[in-house]
């Protein structure tokens, strides 16, 4: 079985970007992101009202990376590491199978640059390299064609399309779900 281990939490830094702990002080700025309409179109959840929630949001995550059941960084440019612009990790660990589910979002004002690209390749590189993952798999809303695309360009495979498999705010929407394998 996989075991993975976060401590000490592990950072990730790219050319452009430093992946880090989400930390109680990134409140406002994930409140920003999680409240966002432009952010949370395509993103399933119900979006957070308040620091409150964030809080709680926050200390679940680092909740998970104490447990090794799950790790979400702080997308941070390395000019400005302190403001988070966005967030990716692995929520889902199936530590049985080897495999993880990864999640992201980014601010609107650093769309369309190449950085969600970096940041996920990044993330991979340290899911089959450190982790050991055998493969990573992403559930996305089908009408996110960003996400689709960006996904496509890092060599994950649409294997599965689920019609109306998920039922949010009084809708049964689809899910596309994607796979990428350890060809190591």
């Amino acid at each position: 079985m996989l075991e993975p281990n976060f401590s000490p939490f592990p950072e990730i830094i790219t050319e452009r970007l430093l992946l880090s702990s989400i930390e109680k002080d990134d409140s406002p700025e994930l409140l920003l992101l999680r409240s966002s309409e432009k952010v949370m179109e395509y993103i399933d959840k119900e979006k957070l009202k308040t620091l409150e929630e964030t809080e709680t949001l926050i200390k679940r995550v680092n909740e998970d990376a104490a447990n090794n059941d799950g790790i979400t960084w702080k997308i941070s440019v390395k000019e400005n590491p302190g403001k988070l612009i966005g967030t990716i990790g692995f929520w889902r660990i199936i530590k049985t199978h080897y495999r993880a589910e990864v999640g992201y979002m980014l601010h609107p004002d650093f769309w369309k640059n190449g950085l969600m690209k970096e940041a996920l390749q990044a993330v991979i590189d340290f899911g089959f390299n450190t982790i050991h993952l055998h493969s990573i798999e992403a559930h996305i809303n089908p009408g996110n064609a960003a996400s689709a695309a960006l996904l496509e360009t890092t060599g994950f495979v649409r294997e599965a399309y689920f019609k109306e498999d998920f039922f949010f705010q009084g809708k049964f929407l689809d899910t596309a779900i994607y796979s990428l394998l350890n060809k190591k």
